[in-house]
């Protein structure tokens, strides 16, 4: 709430923000879907009594405005043309009661992004608007939850039509009524109308009290209702009940309306009635209720009611506005600031004293309530309260403090003198972060005092402030930069903005502002690492920058800024090196024996040298090299490895290993390095991957820095020993100690591979394999293969080669045979099929190992490995899992456009045809739409007919709508054109039926299969063969499907198989026989639901072809289906299915019996 407040007091353009990365940079220019939006305007008249249509406008145009919340003045040029557009349609008399409904809700949409103090001022408020408007809210029915949007817009509309500058009584008349009274005067229904919106508990209540509160300051009105409706109210107060819901929402409405009228009241009017109100809402104890709303408004009316004891006056010292020309503001010419100073000076000696008056005993009471508000647990409370202020507690709240400074500020009401004390407080505010358990809180204070910070640029000249400059631009940019809060980033670059345009003595203000500006810093990464680095060439804020990384966010209770903060400091230690280690590295406590155990607690400090220790040994004397060496076994001996908190020293301790290899640190002898060694081994066995992942990236700086000589040869027994540990851990009984190790051999450096990769590549593709005990490893088996992929990288290929040392034509074969075999890896667990993640890591392997192969030694690569790649990857291209899909999708085509060409591509001219170079890049391989009908074309090749055909089952018997119906369009067009070319469908359904036969009894094929088989069957693409009983395919189709469903319990199954028998009973002859039968079977089921979906597929297939059934029994058969309850028990039901048999002269079923043992 501060944070949207200060924004639209900023002229920032947004709305609330969320906590999440932003894009750099993110506006809109202008408001570009007005067309669009005059459309769904226009539109409304036609689709009101269609509800699909209407909640598609509705959601549209919806969608359209939340686009433009953080920029809602775009929308002002075109507002009042839509506007009218609304209010055409909603207070036309002829309008369906649906439409205005509809009307008056896109008027409070665009309310809603536009503020109801804007839209307000645009609605008609002629004379002849009042009664009509009248007439529209008496219509309305106060409960009807559905319809508040329109009471909302038309009470806002009523507070601007009542204002009209005539006496209402001018509007009466007198009408005698049907009841024989007078016609109620106008001033009476507008008052009535408000007062009973009072009392509602939706949004109207706030626009009733808006109307009310406008309509009492009427000059009419206030002689003859403003002190009934006083009278009324506190009435209302004496009897308030705030501990039921009613009584809440009542008394809500009845404040709302009393903070408003004070507001917008004369201060002659009102004060006789303050006193009254203020002993009224005094004696109601608000600060007991629970609600904090209620809470607010009665500040609210505390603090307009102060406003109104006090008379209003103007310090003479406060900003004047002056010059509105940026470059006119930021001239530094001394003798404009000075002409300046010594007008103001002249005017404020020439001005009359102040009237001095006796402030109201009432005034204290008001204060007191205040201060204790300032203190209360909710932000929208303390905010109110802070308004209301006109001094300042000694030890209050610190962020009711901060948005009481901002608004003695903002309202000229603090001194400059009073500026060296509260400057101070401010800045202290701007870093304020105090923990709470698992998390801080202080982001509220933090965005308080950027709002301060703002207030002030408004305040003051910036004479009264040159002297705080430097302090508050320091603090503003590390705020903006540095801050874990999006919203307090923002708040931050927005007051260093208003300072900069006003004040115009921010050292290189708008540099920073060009490239920091308010949407640049909605992105926390791109702060840390991008932004710090740019504002650091400015020297005026590089060591400030420095110092609160150090001091301040390397102690952040979040271990992401920590990280952050850590990748800071290292980009920013050449901008001041010699600061760095003056002021940073010597604090960290490495020359006191004494500091290191608070040291090595405190895994942000390790940060800081696992990125900073790159050139450690040039700038740390021998005793801090020491104590570095130490932090391990130090950490370990305090036992800091173990809990929560020893998740974070082992990523910081492997990180700090890493960064000390990669620096060279004199230590190649020293017993350190064993502990390191175990330490890397212990966090590769480690559940949290993060940590695994510390260990493996610290793996190859410390092998290559320790365990080789200066030949760059490996230390064999260290080498033996790791390799062997290594290769004993893949064969665990852990599949997180597989990972860990896996991704560990894949991590190691070349000169340790020499003389071990055999043992390697074996160790590893055996981890790669499926056995009965580790299927469902699949996460054991992917890391496997990413270490294969990492290991052939790093030897290299050398055709020949010692398979020894490197890749050559004696292993090449098992690396490639191990990547293909992973590709028909489906295991399924309760995460789905986590096979996927082995089949992508294959496939990244596959095309690492050949683009690598085919650098050097393209000859190595067979034929038949590259037909059963290309083939493998276009049926992962045509399966179901989108993203991969999409994988094989980019791997297909990175081989087939690959330079050097890989050889042996089958078909590659055809592909290249269906696959042009240039169309690649704008291919959304993840989308069905694009690439189905690609891959479909590929049928007619016979290389790839199997392999597309394996892909599309799994897809077009699939369960995502998008993807069964691309996927179904594209098999089913291709099949179409092959209606005149018999021997290519009969190529097509050979290979149909050989998948099939494949694949007998696995769920993940068979059951698509029969789904597709049903929908290519309904659609037609097998007419072809229907006048032809000389092919097979239908017969073929029959048994495999009967084989597929015996013994099955499956209800899916069984109910797809029935969709084929019925699919099947357009070709005659012998299958449509057998189909009859199993169909008879299914009427007679042991399940009741297969009975049941059976008859009402057989009814619908009976209706759909004619000569199925003999014409005479057509009636009776359909008649049986239709009439029968097949959920009833089997043997009620056999006679009437035998019933059937016999009218379709197919043979009764008859229940297997088993024989009696002789």
């Amino acid at each position: 709430m501060i944070e949207r407040t200060l924004e639209m007091k900023m002229a920032a353009d947004a709305s609330e923000n969320v906590e999440k990365e932003e894009p750099v940079g993110f506006c809109c220019e202008e408001f570009k879907e007005f067309d669009e939006v005059k459309g769904l305007i226009s539109s409304l008249p036609n689709i009101y009594n269609d509800q699909i249509a209407v909640e598609t406008a509705v959601e549209r145009f919806t969608v359209i405005i939340d686009m433009y919340q953080e920029q809602p003045h775009l929308i002002d040029p075109h507002l009042e043309d839509l506007m009218n557009k609304l209010l055409t349609i909603g207070r036309n008399v002829n309008s369906p009661q649906p439409l205005q409904h509809l009307a008056f809700k896109f008027l409070y949409l665009i309310t809603k992004l536009r503020g109801a103090k804007i839209v307000v001022r645009l609605f008609p408020h002629e004379v002849v608007d009042v009664e009509p408007v009248l007439a529209l809210i008496s219509q309305q029915d106060p409960k009807d939850f559905e319809a508040w949007e329109t009471r909302y817009i038309l009470l806002l509309w009523l507070s601007m039509a009542c204002m009209i500058p005539f006496d209402l009584s001018r509007l009466d008349s007198n009408v005698i009524e049907e009841s024989g009274d007078h016609k109620l005067p106008v001033m009476d229904k507008i008052y009535n109308v408000a007062k009973q919106y009072l009392m509602v508990a939706d949004k109207t209540r706030d626009a009733a009290a808006y109307l009310m509160s406008r309509f009492m300051t009427r000059p009419d009105v206030k002689k003859k209702k403003l002190p009934e409706f006083l009278d009324w109210s506190m009435k209302y107060l004496d009897t308030a009940d705030y501990s039921t819901m009613i009584g809440t929402v009542s008394l809500t409405g009845v404040l709302a309306t009393l903070g408003q009228m004070f507001k917008h009241g004369k201060r002659e009017d009102l004060l006789q009635y303050a006193p009254t109100v203020l002993e009224k809402v005094h004696n109601l104890n608000l600060s007991d209720s629970s609600n904090s709303i209620l809470r607010k408004y009665g500040v609210k009316v505390i603090q307009r009611l102060g406003l109104t004891f006090l008379k209003s006056r103007v310090a003479k010292w406060r900003y004047q506005r002056g010059s509105r020309s940026l470059a006119d503001n930021l001239q530094q010419n001394k003798d404009s600031d000075s002409q300046r100073i010594a007008m103001t000076k002249t005017t404020s000696t020439t001005d009359e004293e102040e009237e001095e008056y006796d402030i109201p005993d009432d005034i204290e009471e008001v204060i007191e309530q205040l201060l204790t508000c300032l203190k209360d647990k909710d932000t929208i409370v303390r905010w109110s309260a802070a308004k209301g202020m006109i001094d300042l507690p000694a030890n209050g709240a610190w962020h009711g403090g901060c948005l009481a400074l901002a608004e003695l500020g903002r309202r000229g009401l603090l001194l400059p003198q009073r500026l060296p004390d509260v400057v101070p407080v401010v800045l202290k505010a701007l870093a304020y972060d105090e923990r709470r358990g698992s998390f801080s809180v202080g982001a509220h204070v933090r965005d308080a005092s950027c709002y301060v910070c703002w207030a002030f640029a408004r305040a003051y000249e910036p004479q009264d402030i040159a002297p705080y400059v430097n302090r508050i631009a320091s603090a503003l940019v590390i705020a903006s930069i540095f801050d874990r809060e999006v919203n307090v980033r923002r708040a931050a670059a927005a007051a260093f903005q208003e300072n900069v345009g006003r004040q115009g003595t921010f050292p290189h203000g708008i540099d920073i502002l060009t490239h920091a500006d308010y949407f640049a810093v909605g992105n926390r990464t791109h702060c840390f690492l991008e932004l710090s680095v740019y504002v650091a060439q400015f020297p005026e804020y590089t060591d400030a920058l420095i110092d609160h990384l150090a001091e301040v966010k390397v102690h952040h209770w979040d271990s992401v800024i920590r990280e952050l903060a850590a990748k800071a400091l290292h980009n920013l230690t050449e901008k001041s090196p010699q600061h760095v280690k003056q002021s940073v590295l010597s604090k960290k406590g490495f020359h006191n024996h004494g500091e290191r155990i608070p040291l090595v607690k405190n895994m942000e400090i390790m940060l800081i040298f696992g990125e900073k220790l790159g050139s450690i040994t040039d700038i740390l004397p021998a005793d801090v090299i020491e104590n570095i060496k130490n932090i391990s076994i130090i950490l370990h001996d305090k036992k800091l490895f173990r809990g929560m908190s020893g998740e974070l020293m082992r990523t910081a301790v492997c990180c700090l290993i890493e960064r000390v290899s990669l620096s060279k640190f004199p230590c190649h002898t020293d017993p350190v390095i064993d502990i390191w060694q175990d330490i890397l081994d212990d966090c590769l066995n480690h559940t949290e991957h993060e940590i695994q992942m510390a260990a493996v990236n610290a793996i190859p700086a410390f092998f290559t820095e320790y365990y080789r000589d200066s030949n760059g040869v490996a230390d064999p027994k260290r080498q033996e020993m790791v390799i062997e540990r290594y290769l004993r851990q893949l064969r665990a009984s852990l599949e997180i100690s597989r990972q860990g190790h896996s991704l560990a051999l894949g991590a190691l450096p070349k000169f340790m591979l020499i003389g071990k990769l055999r043992p390697v590549l074996g160790g590893l593709i055996q981890a790669t394999q499926i056995t009965e005990k580790e299927e469902k490893w699949a996460e054991g088996r992917r890391d496997a293969l990413k270490a294969i992929t990492c290991v052939c990288n790093t030897v290299g290929v050398d055709k020949n080669g010692d398979l020894n040392k490197t890749l050559c034509s004696a292993n090449i074969g098992q690396v490639y045979e191990a990547f293909l075999c992973a590709l028909k890896d489906y295991t399924l667990d309760s995460r789905g099929d986590v096979g996927a993640w082995v089949r992508e890591a294959s496939m990244s392997g596959l095309l690492e190992i050949t683009a690598l192969t085919v650098s050097s030694q393209p000859d190595l690569l067979q034929p038949t490995v590259c037909k059963h790649m290309m083939t493998s990857l276009v049926q992962q291209a045509c399966e179901k899992i989108d993203r991969t899909r999409a994988h094989a999708g980019n791997i297909f085509s990175s081989l087939l456009y690959h330079s050097p060409p890989v050889p042996n591509i089958p078909e590659r001219e055809e592909l290249q045809n269906i696959f042009p170079k240039e169309e690649i890049p704008s291919i959304n391989w993840a989308a069905p739409g694009d690439t189905f009908p690609r891959f479909t074309k590929l049928l007619k090749c016979h290389a790839y007919t199997y392999s597309v055909l394996l892909g599309l089952t799994v897809s077009v018997g699939g369960l995502t709508e998008s993807l069964v119906k691309h996927s179904n369009a594209s098999l089913q067009s291709y099949l179409r054109s092959l209606s005149k070319d018999i021997k290519e469908l009969t190529r097509i359904t050979s290979t149909l039926t050989q998948i099939f036969k494949d694949y007998q009894k696995v769920d993940r094929v068979s059951l698509p299969m029969v789904k597709m088989l049903d929908q290519l069957l309904s659609t037609g693409c097998f007419d072809p063969f229907i006048e032809q009983e000389s092919y097979s395919f239908p017969l073929e189709v029959y048994q495999l499907v009967k084989t597929e469903i015996l013994k099955c319990g499956e209800p899916q199954k069984l109910l797809a198989s029935a969709d084929v028998y019925c699919g099947l009973l357009q070709f005659p002859g012998e299958v449509r026989k057998k189909s009859l039968t199993s169909l008879c079977i299914f009427l007679c089921h042991r399940f009741p639901r297969i009975r049941k979906t059976t008859a009402n597929k057989f009814y619908e297939v009976l209706v759909t072809y004619d000569d199925i059934a003999p014409i005479e029994n057509l009636e009776e058969i359909m008649t049986i289906l239709s009439e029968t309850i097949w959920d009833d028990e089997v043997e009620k039901i056999k006679p009437l299915r035998n019933r059937i048999c016999n009218l379709l002269d197919v043979p009764e079923p008859v229940p297997l019996k088993k024989k009696n043992a002789e």
